[in-house]
């Protein structure tokens, strides 16, 4: 039913308001989405986010209208992207946590005859319920079946219907014998909007320590570059200090007499100079603060005096 021109009129200022007031949105495909799903995602994004559907050629419309009102807008990259059952999710909250609810929302669906798998369709192994008289089913499919106890039963897992392929008569009828809902359908975000840049929604998946992770040996080139060609630059900063601090310790350790020291090297400086200031408290432990002055008090024992003991066959004479 074509929408009246007030209505017209209205969703035209609706999407054009929703391009000026928020800076981040997604373009999501809605295809074999039902109303009650829909409603579903609203209401776990109230609040959150606004979703917006219209007409494709609508869209279009408002966008290249848009555009030649505002020609440093970005939107009109999405121009080429708007077909099939598209929509739009606004909103200004993060695009992680928003992503999360979108994708969360998943209802279980039957096979269509025609439509392209999203997944795998595995047929399980194990008994259908089935007579015996139906396995020519079964053989037209190459699935491998065997009689018990009265019933067709597949013999091992099967793959029917494999991911982006079309489903056939055949391998729809089967799941619904056999009462498979294998697809799962829901918002699907195609295209992400941010800050006037457009890209894939894979990238929401890019986390701070894969950023750091990638980044580090390219940071542990550019540092070592800048260290090998005397070339200080910000990666190979810190390397520079370090390397500056130990040759200043170094001359100052050298010299320890001469009297040249530095703030950061005075500790140093001081424990090759006066070393005992720096060991460690000796003694035993448990015996009191008195036992130790006493130990190092006490005389040492004097040697006593060695006996000269006769050797076999030695005689005085010499």
């Amino acid at each position: 039913m074509p929408l009246s021109p007030e209505k017209k009129a209205w969703y035209f200022d609706k999407l054009k308001s929703c391009f000026g007031k928020y800076n981040k949105c997604f373009l999501v495909s809605v295809d074999n989405v039902g109303s009650n799903l829909m409603q579903r995602v609203r209401i776990q994004l109230r609040g959150k986010a606004e979703i917006l559907m219209g007409k494709n050629t609508m869209i279009r419309k408002i966008i290249k209208e848009y555009v030649e009102e505002n020609p440093d807008t970005v939107f009109g990259a999405m121009l080429d992207k708007i077909g099939g059952n598209t929509g739009f999710v606004f909103t200004d909250g993060d695009l992680g946590e928003i992503r999360d609810i979108v994708e969360n929302e998943r209802l279980p669906a039957s096979c269509k005859v025609g439509a392209l798998a999203p997944c795998d369709v595995i047929c399980p192994a194990g008994g259908t319920g089935m007579d015996p008289g139906k396995t020519s089913f079964f053989q037209a499919l190459n699935i491998p079946t065997k009689i018990n106890k009265g019933q067709i039963e597949i013999v091992n897992e099967q793959v029917l219907v494999a991911k982006g392929e079309k489903v056939g008569p055949s391998e729809a009828a089967l799941c619904g014998i056999l009462n498979l809902r294998p697809f799962l359908y829901g918002l699907i975000i195609t295209l992400v909007f941010d800050n006037g840049s457009i890209f894939s929604p894979a990238v929401l998946d890019l986390t701070d320590s894969i950023l750091a992770a990638k980044m580090q040996p390219a940071v542990t080139m550019v540092a070592t570059f800048g260290l090998v060609a005397n070339m200080p630059n910000l990666a190979s900063l810190s390397h520079g200090i370090a390397r500056a601090f130990n040759n200043c310790l170094a001359i100052a350790l050298s010299d320890v007499e001469g009297g040249f020291t530095f703030e950061k090297g005075a500790k140093f400086i001081q424990a090759v100079k006066d070393p005992s200031a720096f060991a460690g408290g000796g003694g035993g432990g448990g015996g009191g603060g008195g036992g130790g002055a006493a130990a190092a008090a006490a005389p040492a024992p004097e040697p006593e005096p060695e006996e000269e003991v006769a050797m076999p066959g030695a005689t005085s004479d010499y």
